[in-house]
Formats: C-alpha cells, structure tokens, sequence
C-alpha cells in the first residue's frame, strides 16, 4: 500500500516547485537583466549616507546589496540579527553596511538609529522606508491595540523617519526620501483593511512633503511594487491558485523577487531622477 502523502508535504513539494521556477525563467532568456542587476552604477550613490528600515530580510535585504553594491555608505535597522548578512556582503563588495538592532515601532530607538547612522556616514541623504506588516485580518477581529500595532508599523514608522531625517538633508540641501508602499490599495485586495489603508496613506504623505520640500533640495517618492515573492510570503501566504490569479493580472506573467525592485530605488535616489519628485512608481 502506498504510504499516504500529508497536505504539508504537497505544500511544501509545491512551494520547491514555484521557486524552482523562478530560478528557471533567471536563468534562460531573460536571465542578463537579473545577472547584471547590481552592475548598473550609479557613480552619484559611492559614498553617500543611506539609511534603510528593515534592511535585513526580504525585500530589504535586496535593497541594502544594492546600495552597498554602488559603494554606497549603507546603515539598516532592523529587529533581527544580521551580522552574518553583513559579512557576506562585506566579502561580495569590500563595503561593509552598518546594522543597528532596534524596532522602528518604538520612535525614541529609530531616531536613536538614525543619529548612529549619521555619526558614522555623515548626514543622511537618502532614506529608504521599507519596513512593512502585512499580516492578515479582518475588519470584524480588529482591536484598538492590533490597529494600533498595524499603523505603527506601517505608516507612523515612516511619518517619523522622515521628521527625524529632514533636518541632515535641509542641511546638505539635498536629499531623497523613498517611502514603500504596496499596489494592494490600489487594486482593492481584501483581508488586510488596515495595511490597505496604511498604504494608501504613504502615497498621501509622500506627495505633501515633496511638495513641501522640494525648495530645499529634497525629493520624495514612493515605490508601489505587486506581490514580491520574498521567504515570508512564500511560506506564509504563497498558493498555487493566489499565485496564479495575481499573475494573470500583471503585464509580465513573471513572478516579482526582491531583486526586481532594487533598480527603481537605486534610481530614485541617484541624480538620475534630480528633477523627480511626489511620483509613484509601481513595479
């Protein structure tokens, strides 16, 4: 008799799968825009100070490589443990980024963070508000402290960067700011109203203070990317029917990697997009 497979098995066998697949399509046709992702130089990034929330996982972790990769001078915050990430990166590029442990929930430890980050790079001039929680819920289940953990996480973490970074950058007169936000408002995805919500928000927040300091040299944009098929959303979210609805949708039938956000933030920090300002760019 044959041995009976479990539901976990088949999840998993599934999951090997997709990623698989992923892996094949890097490496066939389109496999040189992947392979020559970090080879694109920015020469404006090398030396510069850049912060980054939540630069040790996920999507990330793809933007900390990036900048580091452009000889950019790179500090992180995140809750985790990520030296050994840092000395890989060390190793790859001879650049190593700075990782302070802290959650950027508790405002008096980011600003702390930012003030380290500061002493050792000089005044920051590009922050990347990428520190996210999308986890699922409903409107019903909602308690006053679960909302209250949400929006700290995904919008006031971002109001209160950018109050603690706008003063480096009205001093150097330069600056770019670039908040994450996430296509889900946009298409009206369900199960999670309030990172929806939170989402929409950054939009509204990043267009106001571009406007407000553009005089000083500032820029402030946000990047909007689709579902990024990072570890944790593969193991917590990933299903073979959700995976393929959300692919059907999108112009390119390819599944989006942390990687394939990394060159729209890269340019909207550079010179490159000096005159770019209060936009949104989906990925």
């Amino acid at each position: 008799m044959c041995a009976k497979v479990s539901r976990d098995t088949l999840f998993d066998y599934f999951v090997a799968e997709v990623m698989k697949n992923i892996n094949k399509r890097i490496m066939s046709s389109g496999s040189h825009r992947v392979m020559n992702l970090f080879s694109t130089k920015h020469d404006d990034l090398a030396g510069s100070s850049v912060y980054i929330t939540g630069g040790g996982s996920g999507i990330g972790a793809a933007l900390t490589e990036g900048f580091v990769s452009q000889g950019a001078k790179v500090a992180f915050v995140d809750r985790l443990c990520a030296e050994a990430f840092c000395d890989q990166l060390a190793a790859r590029y001879n650049n190593r980024p700075l990782f302070i442990k802290g959650d950027v929930t508790d405002i008096e430890t980011l600003s702390s963070s930012m003030k380290t980050a500061q002493d050792h790079h000089g005044c920051i001039t590009t922050l990347v508000n990428n520190a996210a929680n999308d986890e699922r819920h409903s409107i019903e289940e909602v308690t006053e402290e679960f909302w209250n953990r949400m929006v700290d996480i995904n919008l006031k973490a971002y109001f209160f960067s950018c109050q603690c970074v706008l003063p480096q950058m009205k001093a150097a007169r330069y600056g770019s700011i670039i908040n994450f936000s996430s296509i889900s408002y946009m298409m009206g995805n369900t199960g999670y109203p309030i990172y929806t919500t939170c989402n929409a928000a950054i939009i509204g927040m990043t267009r106001s203070l571009a406007r407000e300091y553009g005089p000083n040299g500032i820029r402030v944009n946000s990047i909007t990317p689709g579902w990024v098929l990072t570890p944790k959303q593969v193991r917590l979210w990933l299903t073979k029917k959700a995976l393929n609805s959300h692919l059907a949708r999108q112009c390119i039938h390819d599944p989006l990697q942390p990687e394939d956000i990394v060159g729209g933030c890269l340019f909207l920090a550079s010179e490159g997009a000096k005159m770019i300002t209060g936009q949104s760019l989906v990925i």
